[in-house]
């Protein structure tokens, strides 16, 4: 944990550890680089047996735009074999695997935007923080793409079937008092107030025994999650499979182009 992180700010009092992630963009995209870097540090977090919580933020003003579409291993994805190609799209999903099976308590602070993979990051923690400003939005479906990750199960666990077709299939952004209601949101803050409320529930998870904090904590994940790697280990699969359409090529080129894509079903 002491190494020398290029995106990660990694802070520690007593039981409590604060990690800050920081693409150096002005909206905090998730590259490869970066998600490697997160899952390392949660691997290596694994044989810490002091810490009872972790708060993970992004930068000030914006949790994160989700998945970097310029980044240059995604662009260099299609020149890639099959299986350097499912290699590359595991990334994702191994850092949320990752942050979901830290045994200390794992807490989203949530400020301005948070979209795509960063709502598939933030629904592998235990507890959501956002301020009321902020918005949550999953659009892969307007950019041709599914939602991987493996965090529809996550989704479901947290807001039910219903829900969770909304906001993957209507894919609008949802405002974070809407979030709260839905249970998407476990707290809500003013503007600007996500990571002191994030370090206040920590602090009191602190405050309780860290053995049993652990053990009723994977006991609850257990629980919730029997069937998530069952109904979701083939979603990165899916996602090659999507990414290889026409309607994936037409979402990207939209995107990049800021108009209204005109999707055709192949």
């Amino acid at each position: 944990m002491d190494k020398d992180w290029t995106y990660l700010d990694v802070s520690r009092e007593d039981r409590v550890l604060t990690v800050r992630f920081d693409s150096g963009s002005k909206v905090n995209c998730l590259s490869y680089a970066m998600m490697r870097e997160l899952t390392e540090l949660a691997t290596q977090l694994q044989d810490d047996c002091e810490l009872s919580a972790i708060i993970l933020t992004g930068q000030a003003q914006i949790f994160s735009a989700g998945m970097d579409l310029r980044d240059p291993e995604e662009a260099a994805l299609a020149s890639k074999s099959t299986a350097e190609k499912r290699k590359l799209v595991q990334t994702g999903p191994k850092m949320c695997a990752a942050w979901e099976a830290l045994e200390p308590v794992t807490i989203a602070a949530i400020e301005g935007w948070c979209i795509g993979g960063g709502m598939a990051l933030v629904s592998a923690c235990d507890w959501r923080v956002a301020a009321e400003d902020a918005s949550l939005y999953v659009p892969e479906l307007k950019l041709g793409m599914n939602m991987s990750w493996q965090s529809v199960p996550r989704f479901i666990n947290l807001i039910g079937p219903a829900k969770t077709k909304e906001l993957l299939i209507i894919a609008e952004p949802v405002k974070a008092t809407k979030a709260a209601q839905w249970g998407l949101v476990d707290h809500l803050t003013p503007p600007k107030g996500a990571l002191d409320k994030a370090r206040e529930l920590a602090n009191k998870v602190a405050a309780m025994p860290p053995i049993s904090v652990r053990m009723i904590k994977q006991g609850i994940n257990n629980s919730a999650n029997a069937l998530n790697n069952a109904t979701s280990f083939m979603d990165a699969d899916q996602f090659l499979l999507a990414l290889g359409t026409s309607d994936a090529k037409e979402g990207a080129q939209a995107f990049l182009q800021k108009r209204v894509p005109e999707f055709k079903g192949d």
